[in-house]
């Protein structure tokens, strides 16, 4: 079913922009059998997935279908990623009250600190991996000290967030659970330290939380913390990635950007769009039969929104296979739109903008150490990121 367009193949994952704009054309609402075994509808065109974001027959609680025999044993099924109004501005709510636009913004000295501790290890080197050495350790060093876990732990998370990203595509199952397990455990007991011992971080005012009398039972307890720290740095390790090499790629948007640093939100924004850090959306199920762009999808049926797709639709975005920092704000769907809208798009993007403009300031003159056919994108069908990036510091 995937052989006309050759969805989910090394092929595509290295370069699925032909692939999607093929799709665009021909079968913008197209069956097609995902990584991990289920068959589902991948919906390509920006305006159509604009539609599924709004339409509630499209539904994000899959044990609405299913009742509680559905029970996942992932532990993002107790979020607000897989939650419906109401119960999703329940969550979303309590999430929020702690996770405020005033606490980012506070952020930001702690941020550039951390980029310059990480810049002046690296500057010792003639050579660095971006990811390993400064676009994996900054966001994951962030989240863990907003949430008040030791980043002595990062590592652990990255195995553990790892798993669960690539176990998306259904070959690891078994060492995703194993890992599941291990992550729950570790959290079980942070948990009880801070009931013991609450202080003025995320989790401890997560446990603590209280709005008209609610508060997070277990289980959300645990799928809540296990999102913002999987998705609290997942999502700026690859935009920073990502964006790293799209400027590489275009050297002449690289130099402007070094010449004209005030470009820095309009180059996250463009790279939220051109190569964003998520290719694809969350599941959504179709809570009844329908036609939908003339295709017949019965209740039950998945959903996925292709959103890299989406952000290089012509008909939204002119000229959308050329990297261009200099575009005004962009429409794109890297973040979501309406209530499943990020929570952490403020983070992601505060984080991108320090880092990116931190490290070519430092390392005016890099370039890839190996040739880009030779990068290796990350499997899974959540993320879009590069597992390593050798470069040659100048």
């Amino acid at each position: 079913m995937n052989s006309q367009f050759k969805l989910f193949s090394t092929e595509f994952t290295q370069n699925p922009y032909p692939a999607y704009a093929r799709l665009r054309e021909t079968e913008p609402v197209y069956k097609t059998l995902f990584p991990d075994g289920q068959h589902g509808w991948l919906i390509t065109r920006y305006d159509d997935a604009i539609e599924v974001l709004k339409d509630p027959r499209f539904i994000k609680d899959l044990s609405k279908l299913y009742g509680d025999s559905m029970e996942q044993e992932s532990v993002f099924m107790h979020t607000m990623l897989f939650s419906d109004p109401p119960d999703h501005k329940r969550l979303r709510g309590l999430v929020q009250k702690a996770f405020t636009p005033q606490m980012i913004a506070g952020m930001r000295g702690r941020i550039q600190e951390i980029a310059n501790e990480l810049l002046d290890v690296a500057a010792s080197k003639t050579k660095m991996n971006l990811i390993d050495d400064f676009a994996f350790p900054l966001p994951i060093i962030v989240i863990c000290e907003i949430l008040g876990v030791p980043s002595t732990d990062r590592d652990k998370f990255r195995v553990w967030s790892n798993s669960l990203i690539e176990g998306s595509n259904g070959e690891h199952a078994a060492e995703m659970f194993q890992h599941t397990n291990e992550f729950i455990q570790y959290l079980s007991q942070w948990f009880e330290k801070v009931r013991q011992n609450p202080g003025n971080d995320l989790i401890s005012q997560l446990i603590m939380t209280d709005e008209n009398g609610d508060q997070l039972n277990e289980r959300e307890l645990y799928g809540v913390v296990t999102l913002l720290i999987i998705a609290g740095h997942e999502t700026t390790v690859n935009l920073i990635g990502n964006s790293i090499l799209a400027l590489l790629e275009n050297p002449e948007q690289l130099n402007l950007l070094k010449n004209k640093p005030e470009l820095i939100h309009n180059a996250i924004e463009e790279s939220l769009r051109f190569n964003g850090p998520v290719e694809f959306s969350t599941s959504r199920w179709a809570n009844e039969d329908m036609d939908f762009r003339g295709k017949s999808i019965r209740k039950g049926d998945l959903i996925v929104l292709a959103l890299n797709s989406a952000n290089h639709d012509p008909n939204q975005f002119k000229d959308p296979d050329i990297f261009d920092i200099t575009k005004e704000k962009s429409p794109h769907l890297a973040f979501g739109k309406g209530v499943h809208l990020c929570l952490g798009a403020p983070l992601a993007r505060l984080e991108g903008e320090i880092a990116i403009n931190s490290f070519i300031k430092r390392f005016p003159h890099i370039e890839l150490a190996v040739s880009k056919d030779q990068l290796e994108w990350r499997p899974g069908m959540i993320v879009r990121g590069v597992k390593e990036i050798p470069l040659k510091l100048k």
